[in-house]
């Protein structure tokens, strides 16, 4: 059943309306017509299968047919903050953690970071195209909430924000004693995780000792070195495993 995101002020008692660009798409690429049926998420966990009820040019108008907590994501809540990469890299990322679960991704401008941001137009710009991408993959893989892609910050504003969840940490190449199992299993009852991961670069050394004043374990991947690129989905599978609902 097609699966489609609406903003929770679009949903009454009885009735959902949609609206914007899925529209058109319900209506020209679907076909879907009065009487069929699709499945909306308020994107915060709650499902609700609809029937199309009246198509007028800029809107359709459902029946809600029954709702449901949505089955899709995992008992923990995981944030990727990423140094922020060249070219498409971070849609890519964006796209493939978001597939896998993460609930929160926070670009973060470090100093080995090849691509600046000049001002907050185009912060904000660049953030909404990235929060547009992880709608998307959220649609595709069936997600019941939508991750939030933050505006980015800083690597010191990083260091606190990481600070708050239950389990933090930063995969380093050169590490070589810190292992992600240890760190995922020191403590119980674990219902947040976030880690960090740097640039194509990596981490600069300051960076690496500010992390471990603030308390942030360092850890290892093993002895190949992973691209930024795929180091946040890879970190995330194994957190999934370990702590999420893949195994």
């Amino acid at each position: 059943m097609p699966k489609f995101f609406v903003p929770k002020e679009n949903i009454s008692a009885d009735r959902i309306h949609i609206n914007g660009e899925d529209v058109a798409h319900i209506k020209k690429v679907l076909r879907l017509g009065v009487g069929d049926t699709l499945c909306l998420c308020d994107g915060m966990g709650k499902n609700y299968e609809v029937e199309i009820e009246k198509l007028i040019e800029k809107e359709i108008i459902c029946k809600i047919l029954s709702e449901e907590k949505a089955d899709t994501e995992a008992p923990i809540e995981v944030t990727l903050f990423q140094g922020l990469p060249k070219a498409s890299k971070m849609d890519y990322i964006i796209q493939k953690t978001t597939e896998l679960g993460i609930v929160r991704i926070v670009p973060c401008t470090m100093a080995r970071c090849v691509v600046k941001i000049d001002n907050a137009k185009d912060a904000q710009k660049k953030q909404q195209r990235w929060q547009k991408i992880a709608e998307e993959a959220a649609k595709q893989s069936g997600r019941g909430i939508i991750p939030t892609v933050e505006m980015p910050i800083s690597f010191d504003e990083a260091l606190k924000q990481l600070k708050r969840e239950d389990i933090c940490f930063a995969p380093y190449e050169c590490e070589e004693e810190n292992k992600l199992k240890h760190v995922l299993t020191k403590k119980n009852n674990v219902k947040s995780v976030a880690f960090i991961i740097g640039p194509e670069g990596g981490f600069d050394l300051r960076e690496i000792e500010k992390l471990k004043q603030a308390g942030i374990d360092t850890i290892t991947l093993g002895k190949r070195i992973l691209r930024t690129e795929t180091a946040g989905e890879a970190v995330l599978s194994m957190v999934m495993y370990e702590l999420g609902d893949i195994n």
